[in-house]
């Protein structure tokens, strides 16, 4: 796709409001996408449902096309990017916190894989998916707390529903090692669900791992073993994500300091926030901040 044409279209930015910005908060949206100009991360898993037209995203380097009825499944702690999408696009979904997809009932073949990297693709959808995600937004953000759980509930409930149905998955990331998980499935989800909940509470605040364990009722390091082998990273890389989704939303303010952003996201030092942040980025968040501001000029 030519550039003009990108820069005439809606394009999609981090804020404090936004997915990056609320890390452990569970989003829904259905509307016409917006088109990135920067790949971006966040720690929450991304269920996308195509309504009508078609999208193109750019994932672990592959192409990806969509097309009206198919529905993918990804973790977005990986930069990625939706770079283009038709004019009459619309596509609803949610953003769930890890702490609700390890209590969802999905096989460990699957939920092993995509934390590791892989991409869920169904298109076994049909009419009552056309009704019910629009219906879950409306519900999510009615202000009626026992609608918006009910819509939590019915999505969780539609997602585990891909795995008894055709489904493939793409892999982006080498084997897996599901098999080594198997026999503490389910008790592993319930106990990575516990020490998510707790750093979900308390990621800015200086937390460790022994703090973490004592959270969940584990010994240290069978809690360190345990949230690896179920979610493919350590302890340490799923508090650094949450923070540096934070950062991300908060570098896009134009007043942001990059040293105040670094100790508001949890970071104990400039050090560490400026390593964290160029392993998952590939850039400083100087540098971020200062791509950001350009992409915003362009945009609309």
């Amino acid at each position: 796709m030519a550039e003009s044409k990108i820069v005439k279209r809606a394009v999609y930015q981090p804020g404090a409001s936004s997915i990056e910005g609320l890390p452990t908060a569970l989003q829904m949206f259905h509307n016409h996408p917006s088109v990135m100009l920067m790949p971006h991360w966040h720690v929450q898993v991304e269920v996308n449902y195509i309504m009508q037209g078609s999208v193109h995203y750019r994932i672990n380097g592959h192409k990806i096309s969509m097309t009206a009825g198919d529905m993918c499944l990804f973790w977005g702690g990986q930069p990625h990017q939706m770079d283009d999408c038709s004019e009459d696009a619309i596509y609803a979904g949610g953003h769930l916190p890890l702490v609700h997809f390890f209590r969802m009932r999905l096989p460990i073949n699957i939920s092993s894989r995509l934390m590791k990297g892989e991409i869920l693709f169904t298109s076994a959808t049909d009419a009552a998916d056309l009704e019910n995600f629009p219906r879950w937004v409306r519900y999510a953000k009615s202000g009626d707390c026992a609608k918006a759980q009910h819509a939590v509930d019915e999505m969780l409930l539609r997602v585990e529903r891909i795995a008894l149905e055709p489904y493939s998955m793409l892999a982006t990331l080498g084997p897996t090692d599901a098999d080594d998980i198997e026999q503490c499935y389910p008790q592993s989800s319930r106990s990575v669900a516990r020490m998510c909940d707790f750093i979900a509470v308390n990621f800015v605040q200086e937390i460790d791992s022994v703090d973490i364990a004592r959270a969940a009722d584990l010994h240290p390091k069978y809690a360190m073993n345990l949230f690896k082998k179920t979610t493919g990273m350590t302890l340490n890389k799923y508090v650094n994500l949450l923070r540096l989704s934070r950062a991300q939303a908060m570098l896009m303010n134009d007043e942001a300091n990059v040293l105040q952003v670094a100790m508001d996201s949890g970071f104990g030092s400039i050090s560490a926030f400026n390593k964290s942040f160029r392993h998952i980025a590939g850039m400083s968040p100087s540098d971020f901040r200062r791509d950001a501001r350009m992409v915003t000029q362009y945009a609309p």
